[in-house]
């Protein structure tokens, strides 16, 4: 008995063994009955046979389909295109496969792969036993017996005007039969995907993961960033998010786009004087990696950094990188890892003049804000701008002070203990041993310059928030106002990136929270017409305030496990189901003003140093 049961003394002709130890009778008969065979072959080559005749090679994939209707409708659930796919071009095709089917008139729909099945080509049915057993036993399946469909999503109609192609929204059914081919030209995919053919440099155009090709040199087809006031508002300007998990590649791909900012070239107008100027870029560091680009990448050989330039990609050290160290109590910062240059600084305590919450804490509520809003305002006036924070605990430590605001009404002795309790805790972070931030904002904002604050060195979570927090305001106020204390800032497009944006940016109840996301609200909804914009990376996308994750154009996404995660980013559900199987360096780019959403691959290679040794 073997595991094939009934069908153990199954032949190929269909005798069973029995019939090998037969008679010589029953050899004879057999003998005529082979003869009469080979007879009927022979009779059987006197008829014609119907091919398909080959006058040259096929020229695309397969062709539409009308079997089960064609039709192209406003409403995309009553769309079917489906395309049959011959035999030897099965295997080229994935889902995420850009396609063209071509009008009579020229034109072309511009098409994408969503669903591919195989279908019955003959009215049978191969989920029997003796469909199966004979499947087991062959070595492949013969793929004539079978349809293969491919299920298209029109994206674009392409058409010539004047020269120049051009795409519009799909308003004509194409004919049954039409040849349907892969879509191989940079120009014909850029167009159908509303693609700008310059721009910051992101990645290379993919579909599941491997790199869309075509017969152009490069054969891969860059995807970029809108950076022209020509083509619109710079994207720059109107926000960027980077969300991905650990190990996704997230850090990598941001130091590989803020180079892209930085790059020689790079330049937006200003109002004051009809001038382009460089963009100054301040990256706030919570993990001290961005100062490496500084540094070279030792490992990027010649060849590769001459692919680059032909692509017009920067890459290499930015030598104007400067980073800005923190000085906050005992803490000391090493850098052993970059070569950047170091300067110390400090926060003054005059910054809390104009932005008070930021020694509220997270616990004040509206009515113990208001009381320290007053004791500020007091202290200051007192005190005048030289105020440090030393002096101000002084001043709240006065009990006269205590009594006479509470017997006069104006802050009640609870609430008064409530502040003091709330605003001590800051002695590290306020007026140290340092050139105060706002003696060295010539140096801190420099146009074609990159400023790194590290905080990874601070123990405190309460002293980083702080000095990110009050660093970000600083340039947002100064951007904002039409009466800047400091022209430098407000003169110099800014790029303001902020990574684990999520542990800053968070939506909660307090005084300060609402205070921190009202600031980077206005700073967002402003910054196309102030030159300000927001670079945010986080691995919590979910964390993120939503009146400020409203404001980003451009969200890339690479790999992210959490669900809540995936559905927060907000990225059509064909690409959304991908993201939890992405590989390191797999992203998708969702910017509604720039191109339709796609799939991209960022470079293997870091652009400037990345990584420790």
């Amino acid at each position: 008995m073997t595991d094939l049961e009934d069908f153990s003394d199954y032949q190929a002709d269909g005798r069973d063994e029995s019939a090998t130890s037969e008679s010589g009778a029953d050899g004879a008969e057999e003998t005529e009955e082979t003869e009469a065979t080979e007879e009927a072959d022979a009779n059987a080559k006197d008829f014609e046979r119907v091919e398909v005749p080959d006058v040259g090679p096929d020229r695309g994939i397969g062709t539409l389909s009308a079997s089960e209707g064609l039709v192209v409708s406003e409403d995309e659930r009553d769309t079917r295109l489906r395309a049959y796919v011959t035999v030897e071009n099965r295997r080229s095709v994935r889902i995420g496969t850009y396609l063209l089917a071509r009008y009579p008139d020229g034109e072309r729909l511009f098409a994408r792969v969503t669903a591919l099945e195989y279908a019955q080509e003959f009215r049978a049915d191969d989920a029997t036993e003796i469909h199966a057993r004979r499947a087991m036993r062959s070595r492949g399946i013969d793929e004539q017996d079978y349809k293969f469909m491919a299920t298209l999503e029109p994206v674009a109609v392409l058409y010539e005007q004047g020269g120049e192609l051009k795409r519009r929204m799909t308003d004509r059914v194409p004919k049954p039969e039409t040849v349907v081919r892969p879509a191989t030209d940079a120009e014909e995919i850029k167009t159908g995907l509303k693609m700008p053919s310059e721009g910051v440099f992101l990645g290379h155009l993919s579909v599941g993961g491997e790199k869309v090709r075509t017969a152009a040199e490069p054969p891969t087809i860059d995807y970029r960033l809108k950076d022209d006031y020509e083509a619109g508002d710079p994207l720059v300007f109107r926000h960027t998010l980077v969300a991905g998990g650990t190990g996704s590649g997230k850090t990598h791909g941001a130091k590989n786009v803020l180079r892209q900012y930085l790059a020689e070239e790079r330049a937006y107008p200003i109002e004051s004087g009809g001038r382009t100027v460089r963009p100054a870029v301040v990256q706030f560091d919570p993990q001290d990696e961005y100062a490496q680009m500084h540094d070279d990448n030792d490992d990027l050989d010649r060849e590769t950094a001459r692919r680059y330039e032909r692509e017009g990609i920067a890459h290499g050290g930015h030598g104007d990188t400067i980073a800005f160290v923190p000085k906050v109590g005992d803490a000391s910062y090493s850098a052993s890892h970059h070569r950047a240059e170091q300067v110390e600084f400090t926060l003054p305590f005059s910054m809390v003049r104009d932005n008070k919450w930021l020694v509220a804490g997270s616990g004040l509520n509206d009515n113990q804000y208001g009381a320290l809003s007053y004791l500020l305002d007091r202290f200051f006036g007192d005190y005048g701008d030289g105020g440090t924070y030393r002096e101000f605990t002084s001043f709240l430590d006065d009990p006269t002070l205590r009594e006479e605001l509470h017997e006069s009404g104006r802050v009640h002795e609870a609430t008064y203990d409530a502040v003091k309790r709330r605003v001590y805790g800051f002695g590290d972070v306020f007026d140290q041993e340092a050139p105060a931030v706002t003696d060295l904002i010539h140096r801190f904002v420099r146009p074609g310059g990159l400023t790194v604050v590290p905080t990874y060195h601070i123990g405190s979570s309460r002293a980083k928030e702080t000095i990110v927090l009050a660093l970000s305001s600083l340039l947002i106020d100064q951007k904002l106002s039409n009466d800047p204390r400091y022209d430098r800032i407000k003169e110099t497009p800014l790029v303001l990136g902020m990574d684990e944006a999520h542990n800053f940016l968070t939506d909660a109840e307090s005084v300060q929270a609402r205070r921190v996301i009202g600031k980077f609200t206005e700073a967002a909804k402003q910054g196309r017409k102030e030159r300000l914009g927001l670079f945010l990376i986080t691995q919590d996308p979910q964390d993120i305030a939503d009146p400020v994750f409203k404001q980003v154009n451009t969200t890339i996404v690479l790999n992210l496990g959490d669900e809540d995660a995936i559905r927060s980013v907000n990225i059509p559900a064909s690409l959304e189901s991908k993201v939890p199987y992405m590989e390191k360096g797999q992203m998708v780019v969702y910017s509604p003003d720039n191109s339709e959403p796609v799939e991209i691959i960022g470079l293997p290679d870091c652009l400037t140093r990345h990584g420790r040794d």
